[in-house]
């Protein structure tokens, strides 16, 4: 399953005004200030939401949310885990 296009689209819609701009999947978005500490809890409740799946704590660190790349990886290693 692809998890690129969908993230890509809801960090564009809810962090970029609706502007890609020059986001590449690679784009930090901690360095970029992109997303923030209450965006990262909304990227958590989109993930969970959209994908039934649960976020522990420990899942809750940079590797797992600081790009569209890290996003995607992250969901195709829980959804095979789940």
């Amino acid at each position: 399953m692809d998890f690129i296009n969908p993230v890509k689209d809801f960090i564009i819609e809810n962090f970029l005004f609706g502007e890609a701009g020059d986001l590449t999947t690679d784009t930090s978005f901690l360095e970029g200030g992109i997303v923030d500490s209450t965006g990262i809890l909304e990227l958590v409740a989109f993930r969970e939401e959209n994908y039934r799946i649960t976020v522990e704590d420990d899942e809750l660190v940079p590797e797992n949310f600081n790009s569209i790349s890290d996003v995607s990886r992250f969901l195709k290693t829980k959804l095979v885990h789940e």
